[in-house]
């Protein structure tokens, strides 16, 4: 059975998006901080060393398609329907 499902609305997707970015700088963070401890040097000038330029762009790419995943596949919550008493 192929369910007909709407496309989330547009402040869903921005919202994912922003979500997506700031989780995915915090993700890097975390991953270089870890990769640090284990005396693996990845700067975090990522403008001038092309490794952390490569895993800020992974980490980013991840959080963002992620959240865009959980919108797409998760219906708006809807309000529930009031019921009339007599």
């Amino acid at each position: 059975m192929v369910e007909n499902t709407s496309r989330p609305s547009i402040l869903r997707i921005i919202a994912a998006i922003f979500l997506g970015i700031v989780v995915g700088f915090f993700v890097f963070f975390a991953i270089t901080l870890v990769l640090g401890a284990l005396d693996i040097a990845v700067s975090m000038q990522f403008a001038s060393n092309i490794y952390s330029a490569f895993l800020l762009i992974i980490s980013l790419a991840v959080c963002i398609g992620g959240f865009l995943w959980l919108v797409w596949t998760n219906p708006p919550t809807e309000p529930a329907p009031e019921e009339e008493s007599e």
